[in-house]
């Protein structure tokens, strides 16, 4: 499949959708017969709505004034918005349908998909962000949260391309409430120029700020927070194969490691096996050198908030500052660096990580650094 096919949206005079090309992507296909709820979706299913929200998209005014990577990023988070969809509805016991989780899901599912294509890094993550977010600017203005949600969207993506994302996808459907949802949308973007974060991260007095403003209640992301740490942890992500072990021997040779791959090896528990004691123990090793004030780097895949978030919560416990190395390699590349692994992780195991998969960001660390192969 062709990746331009994604990544080139309809250019002038025409600004012609390809429909039928489109249609050569299974993950397009499958929008088709996947139903929603008439309340919200009065046009039809999921393909029906994503037609109309890219002939609302490329028919905007301020998405055809957009520099050309811009508009091709947000042409495929409308492409992509709902693409997990099929995979997340269901009818509830009262008949309604429900797509819950499908913003999260689609972002994993989004950036599978891209990676598999060999999309761009910095468009590929633009896009996951943007889906994983694009209900957002329909409520934010409601919420109690809005000054740290309107923050973090601003830390993975771009709030003024979000907001046209989302008034495409409000658009692009038939409802009762999309006047209200419009007005919405409006106030999102100018909440966000108010914050100083519509089309650029917001800026914090220090790391240290930002860090303890995202793990805490509150607080102001505007007055500075002392940092006294007294260690740190270099947290390795990325996908088995991707690189990290040569990561850490140019960059990390002086320091301790803590290994879940040497761990494996040690306890002899196979990849795809039950990780539970591997985990358990990795946690007491890296629990003994926050308690002994030391800097070192655990070395694992922590491919998602849910598998790095406690080891980053114990980290603060210790009061560690933490310094992410994600380190990633095209699909072709890393399968290859898998196979000439001495513990090589079976490829289905990494087909089913692949689907699981977030790219870490600065709501999580003091300090990333991305590593491309």
């Amino acid at each position: 499949m062709s990746l331009s096919l994604l990544t080139e949206p309809p250019r002038p005079p025409a600004f012609r959708v390809p429909w039928d090309e489109l249609q050569t992507f299974e993950w397009v296909r499958a929008l088709e017969p996947c139903p929603q709820d008439p309340i919200h979706h009065a046009e039809g299913n999921v393909w029906i709505h994503t037609r109309m929200v890219l002939e609302t998209l490329v028919a905007m005014p301020a998405w055809r004034a957009l520099s050309a990577e811009d508009q091709a990023a947000v042409w495929l988070a409308c492409l992509l918005h709902d693409v997990a969809k099929p995979f997340t509805t269901k009818e509830e016991p009262d008949g309604r349908i429900t797509a819950k989780g499908h913003s999260r899901a689609g972002e994993m599912l989004a950036r599978r998909l891209l990676w598999e294509l060999d999309a761009p890094f910095s468009l590929r993550e633009m896009v996951c962000g943007l889906i994983r977010h694009h209900q957002i600017p329909f409520y934010l203005i409601e919420r109690d949260d809005a000054q740290k949600l309107a923050a973090e969207i601003s830390l993975v993506c771009r709030a003024d391309l979000l907001a046209l994302v989302a008034e495409a996808d409000i658009r692009g459907r038939v409802c009762q409430d999309m006047q209200r949802i419009v007005d919405n949308i409006e106030l999102f973007r100018a909440f966000c120029v108010e914050e100083g974060c519509y089309d650029k991260p917001r800026a914090f007095p220090s790391d240290h700020t930002r860090v303890v403003y995202f793990r805490s209640e509150g607080r102001s992301p505007d007055v500075p927070i002392h940092d006294d740490t007294r260690s740190e942890m270099i947290m390795m992500c990325g996908l088995p194969g991707a690189g990290k072990d040569t990561a850490i021997r140019e960059r990390f040779a002086d320091l301790p490691v803590v290994s879940l791959d040497e761990l494996r090896h040690e306890l002899e528990v196979e990849p795809d096996e039950n990780q539970g004691a591997v985990v358990q123990a990795g946690k007491e090793r890296v629990r003994e050198h926050l308690r002994h004030g030391e800097r070192f780097v655990y070395n694992a895949t922590n491919l998602n908030r849910q598998r790095r978030g406690p080891l980053l919560s114990l980290a603060a416990d210790y009061g560690a500052r933490v310094w992410i190395v994600y380190v990633e390699a095209p699909r072709s590349t890393l399968l290859a660096g898998n196979r000439a692994r001495a513990a090589r992780v079976p490829e289905a195991v990494i087909r089913r990580m692949s689907e699981r998969w977030e790219v870490p960001s600065l709501l999580e660390a003091h300090t990333l650094d991305i590593v491309l192969r």
